[in-house]
């Protein structure tokens, strides 16, 4: 399977969801906008959940998050921004 550009509008304001998945391998490459969070969400819920690569984006460098083997549990790759706007990324299945 191949990289796949993306690109999803992202309300501001709390944790928002743009891949998810279940047994599977896969990532994204970010870089604007900056001051942007992105993070890894393993798990189901708020009590049983827990959260893997905060980072937070500087709109100069890329940053990747990866989702590395098999997820046992479902993990769900997020973004919270300051502002309304289209965030632009990479997909990139790892999977074989």
């Amino acid at each position: 399977m191949a990289v796949v550009a993306r690109q999803k509008f992202v309300p501001a304001g709390d944790w928002r969801t743009l891949e998810s998945g279940w047994n599977a391998t896969f990532g994204c490459i970010f870089h604007d906008p900056a001051g942007a969070q992105i993070k890894i969400r393993y798990g189901g819920g708020w009590w049983f959940g827990w959260d893997s690569q905060k980072q937070t984006l500087d709109g100069k460098s890329d940053k990747s998050v990866n989702v590395g083997r098999p997820s046992l549990v479902y993990a769900r790759i997020q973004i919270r921004v300051q502002h309304d706007t289209t965030v632009r990324y990479t997909y990139v299945p790892t999977g074989p």
